[in-house]
């Protein structure tokens, strides 16, 4: 089947469902495909927590206050060009999504803004606790359905980017129900794909942010950026099972009713690794960052809880005071069979989002003409950490503006389609053989162990030089030619290419976190405890050459065009 359009949007998250609005409405027909269902896949669905903007709805504000506290948390790493674009361009958004209804919170008629982490002042939005990313993916589908010039295309998996004379011209995909091979002419290309937290085994996001972008952008000649700053959630949830609830919902429990971590001898420990950190009632709150430490270590030396973490009581608060607080969501995790006036539960560090991502111009084009990125999947404008509420902010904002830039170029007749550009990835599908194989999915989980023992929150020389020992022997027992197991719907297949690039991806980390010899934000080194900002004030860029990594330096970009 071969389809054409103005543009093509790959991944139907917020940042992929807004670049395909912003796209049509600047004149271009578009073509929005997804793995998964439209609007359903993806971390933006996922998220419960809250969107930051400088709104000064409720508290004075300018977009430059976020832009600092941006900048700040980024430890001097920030792409300040993408960065001020999040925080300039972040209130229209807003405004915008409010205008659609979807539902900000309010208080005394102004939209309500609460404190978060890392922010001076109260600015972030949200619907409420637990449903301001289903809401936002809710209000986005509206919008979808109220389009004419979109066609929404799901279960299609994007192979590779069809690139002729360096110019991004459409793309190859596979129909996962049918095992169909689809070509897409397009005159412009917008990955949104989200992350690749799915590389770690326990992780906050959908089974489908496995990297796919990044390993897209690589192979048509694209660049990466800041691969080695994955952001470690410290409290995530782990036991017992919970269904359809954030797993990084504890946050809020644990700084507003002073939730106590204890290890698997039901003993308090944060207080041994506390510096200066106490919650008022003069107990230690440890911040994201020690806890993540503390946690790891218990675990490390054996005081963990029966599923590997720690355990998070609240069984000291009054249960009155939790339901005043938090009343709607103890109802809910009661329906989980969650009761938290009578019992822990058990939680641990777990990859939440990823920092780093293809590197873009502040058109959010790469360095392939017609190829742009937004949303996660695009890197620079957080540095070595993200700001807390920046994500799905700078899911809209960057989705807008690679739609809008996007269809600028497809309406100055660029990317002229050519049947060459795509038949290399037409003949690996079709080369596709039932033959002896390692078991794809066991191989995934093996990979996703890798990376959480090897590549996870602490990291070493020996850890990381393991870590590309087992990337190698796994690339090498998968092969270069894909397995199949059926004809239509084969999931070996599928897995065989998730698998492609989740080593390809997971290999572009772990060689820029071997590099980096300091600790800085969220790429800590056990062997090199400090940041040294003489030698690492970098930027470390990966390219794929001749079918190597390739890494090299640059100094973060200053300035700013928000025009």
């Amino acid at each position: 089947m071969h389809l054409e359009t103005n543009v093509l949007v790959i991944g139907a998250g917020g940042a992929g469902m807004y670049a395909a609005l912003e796209a049509e409405r600047s004149g271009a027909s578009v073509i929005l495909v997804d793995r998964s269902l439209i609007g359903r896949g993806g971390a933006t669905v996922m998220a419960q927590m809250t969107v930051a903007a400088a709104l000064g709805e409720q508290t004075p504000d300018h977009w430059e206050y976020h832009l600092s506290d941006t900048l700040a948390a980024g430890r001097g790493l920030c792409d300040q060009r993408l960065a001020a674009l999040v925080c300039e361009d972040g209130p229209r958004r807003i405004r915008e999504m409010d205008a659609w209804k979807v539902g900000w919170a309010r208080e005394d008629d102004h939209i309500k803004q609460a404190q978060a982490p890392g922010h001076d002042r109260p600015r972030c939005v949200y619907v409420d606790f637990l449903s301001t990313g289903p809401a936002v993916s809710r209000t986005l589908r509206t919008q979808l359905n109220g389009s004419n010039g979109i066609r929404r295309v799901g279960d299609l998996a994007i192979i590779d980017i069809a690139v002729r004379d360096g110019e991004a011209c459409g793309a190859t995909a596979l129909h996962l129900p049918t095992g169909h091979v689809v070509t897409i002419a397009a005159k412009a290309v917008v990955i949104a794909t989200g992350g690749l937290t799915r590389l770690y085994r326990r992780n906050s996001a959908s089974a489908n942010m496995g990297g796919d972008g990044y390993a897209l952008a690589l192979r048509a000649g694209a660049e990466l950026i800041d691969m080695e700053f994955v952001q470690f959630f410290p409290i995530g949830h782990l036991a017992p099972r919970l269904v359809g609830m954030d797993p990084i919902m504890w946050d809020p429990f644990r700084y507003k009713l002073g939730g106590r971590l204890l290890n698997g001898e039901m003993r308090e420990f944060e207080e041994d690794y506390a510096t200066r950190d106490r919650r008022s009632d003069g107990n230690y709150v440890l911040t994201r960052d020690l806890a993540t430490y503390a946690i790891t270590k218990e675990v490390e030396a054996g005081r963990g809880s029966p599923a590997g973490g720690a355990y998070l009581s609240f069984q000291h608060v009054p249960e009155a005071e939790m339901r005043r607080a938090f009343g709607p969501v103890v109802d809910r995790l009661a329906a989980n069979g969650i009761d938290l006036a009578r019992q822990p539960v058990e939680v641990a560090p777990i990859a939440h989002y990823h920092m780093g991502g293809i590197r873009v111009d502040d058109a959010l084009e790469t360095r392939v003409a017609g190829l742009y990125a937004c949303g996660e999947a695009v890197g620079g404008a957080n540095g070595a950490n993200r700001l807390s509420g920046n994500a799905i902010t700078e899911a809209f904002v960057f989705g807008a503006r690679a739609g809008h830039s996007a269809a600028r170029r497809a309406s100055k007749g660029s990317g002229v389609w050519s049947a060459d550009a795509a038949r290399p990835a037409v003949d690996l599908l079709r080369s596709a053989k039932r033959r002896d194989a390692p078991n794809m999915a066991a191989t995934v989980a093996e990979l996703q162990a890798l990376m959480a023992e090897k590549v996870g929150p602490f990291r070493s020389d020996e850890k990381l030089r393991a870590a590309v020992d087992g990337l190698a022997r796994l690339t090498r027992e998968i092969g270069h030619t894909p397995v199949s197991s059926a004809d239509g719907f084969d999931p070996v297949l599928a897995d065989w290419l998730d698998l492609r690039n989740m080593l390809l991806v997971a290999q572009s980390v772990v060689v820029a976190a071997l590099a980096r010899t300091e600790s800085r934000g969220a790429h800590q080194r056990e062997d090199h405890p400090g940041l040294d900002d003489g030698a690492w004030r970098v930027n470390q860029i990966v390219a794929l050459i001749e079918g190597r990594l390739h890494l090299s330096r640059s100094a973060p970009l200053a300035g700013r065009d928000v025009a």
